[in-house]
């Protein structure tokens, strides 16, 4: 068989998404939703392990694929310490922090590299590999500073997307990404709005809990005070309100589910409160877009909204009323994720790039 085939698994937060590349085709894609229902029966996103690496043999093997003929298993990244960007593969130390984040907090990225890492070692012939993890680290030192000594600003947002979806731009366009100032914006589970300064994203919200827009299901920014008062009330454990910050925040919290699509129907339906919320997400979503212009100077080449929300014509249109006259908008709905990592992957493999190492 020429080319290589690679196994490439991506964690979300509602999803775990599989494929099967023969070098750049796909020849095997699979979306696999998980309910808040389904989730919910475990306490970590650590605890999902199992479960996840259990779907994924299950479809692999209902499509039967010879696994035998993987040369390479691409995870998504997960939260390890802050790294350039590239192509890891998954050694010791990468495991190990991949399964204890040493910045703390938890997302279902992590299972990423670690199933890669055990499918790859029941293989005769395959490696596993992460690429371009969600903290990927190229902020502006004074994109760091926070408005007091003891906290830090830090870039944990949807990088792998952002960066494919940046970079299919600039080729649509006939530029190189490295030669264009974007602002892009990711909707899906959650949302990170990101400023791309000359191939650098040299700013972009804490996307996993901390800041900027609500989401599907984080909270997102939310009033200081208020959230102090409430961790001191004695209401809730400590697990509760991190929960309510990333889990169980955003629409799951307003309207009882974590699908926006369904938000969006029952919008349509008549639902005032759900037309409501829907649009406060998207009004959120614009006003952080308007601060990463402003990051830029004002000099931006396109805004581009991508991830599954983006397939909602409602939303980005609300969203592009309030953009618009800032810059270009490009809508590319989804992502294209699985994709960039198969080709990371097959750039190992074919020797283009070295894999770095994690220390």
């Amino acid at each position: 068989m020429d080319g290589y085939r690679i196994l490439a698994i991506n964690p979300g937060s509602t999803s775990t998404k599989i494929a099967v590349f023969h070098n750049t085709n796909s020849v095997f894609v699979k979306n696999i939703t998980h309910s808040s229902d389904e989730l919910s029966k475990f306490e970590h996103i650590s605890d999902q392990f199992e479960y996840r690496k259990d779907i994924i043999y299950k479809e692999l093997q209902q499509a039967n694929i010879n696994l035998n003929e993987i040369k390479a298993v691409v995870g998504r990244g997960g939260l390890v310490k802050p790294i350039p960007s590239g192509v890891y593969e998954v050694n010791e130390a990468l495991r190990s922090d991949l399964i204890n984040p040493p910045m703390g907090g938890e997302h279902a990225s992590n299972l990423g590299g670690l199933i890669a890492l055990e499918i790859a070692h029941a293989l005769p012939n395959a490696k596993a590999y992460i690429t371009d993890p969600v903290v990927v680290d190229e902020m502006n030192d004074i994109a760091r500073v926070a408005g007091h000594p003891d906290f830090k600003r830090v870039s944990i947002f949807h990088a792998l997307n952002q960066k494919a979806i940046a970079r299919q731009h600039a080729k649509s366009i006939m530029r190189n990404y490295e030669d264009l100032n974007l602002v892009v914006a990711h909707l899906g589970g959650g949302i990170s709005v990101g400023a791309h300064e000359k191939g650098r994203v040299i700013d972009v919200n804490q996307a996993l809990d901390g800041e900027g827009p609500f989401s599907p299901e984080r909270s997102g920014t939310l009033p200081s005070a208020d959230l102090v008062k409430m961790c001191f009330s004695g209401k809730y454990t400590q697990a509760e309100l991190l929960k309510m910050i990333c889990g169980k925040g955003g629409l799951v919290a307003h309207l009882g589910t974590n699908s926006a699509s369904s938000v969006e129907e029952r919008a349509f339906s008549g639902d005032e409160q759900a037309k409501f919320i829907f649009e406060a997400m998207a009004y959120q979503v614009a006003k952080a877009i308007g601060a990463m212009v402003a990051v830029l100077s004002g000099n931006v080449d396109a805004i581009i909204l991508t991830g599954g929300i983006a397939y909602s014509k409602y939303f980005t249109n609300y969203i592009s009323e309030r953009v618009h006259k800032f810059a270009p908008l490009h809508v590319y709905p989804g992502e294209d994720e699985m994709r960039a990592l198969a080709v990371n992957g097959l750039m190992v493999l074919k020797g283009e790039v070295q894999p770095k190492i994690y220390q």
